[in-house]
């Protein structure tokens, strides 16, 4: 399941049980685009074990900032509330999934 990251909910998120994926992303951006239903579909085969964040950099402008992002898509890999991992730009689902397989 994907959630949408908020300035409201984005601590929560972060520090919670689960391991996190920050998918920071903008309408206008096709390789964001390109790798959104890749992020979807990781997110439902990892549902329960990995929460996945969609962050979109025009509404949460502060977080994006906070994390130095410069270049859209990023993803950012959460663990206890730290960045243990990042990816920036568009990937294959392989290289992805690796990332993802890599925060279990």
């Amino acid at each position: 399941m994907e959630v949408t990251i908020t300035n409201e909910n984005f601590e929560t998120l972060k520090n919670g049980e689960l391991p996190v994926v920050v998918d920071f992303w903008a309408t206008w951006c096709g390789p964001c685009r390109a790798i959104a239903p890749i992020i979807s579909e990781l997110a439902e085969e990892y549902d329960g074990k990995i929460a996945v964040g969609k962050c979109d950099v025009e509404e949460a402008d502060d977080i994006a900032a906070a994390y130095g992002i410069r270049n859209i898509p990023t993803l950012l890999f959460f663990k206890n509330g730290e960045v243990v991992d990042k990816l920036v730009g568009a990937a294959s689902k392989a290289k992805i999934d690796e990332k993802f397989k890599a925060l279990l």
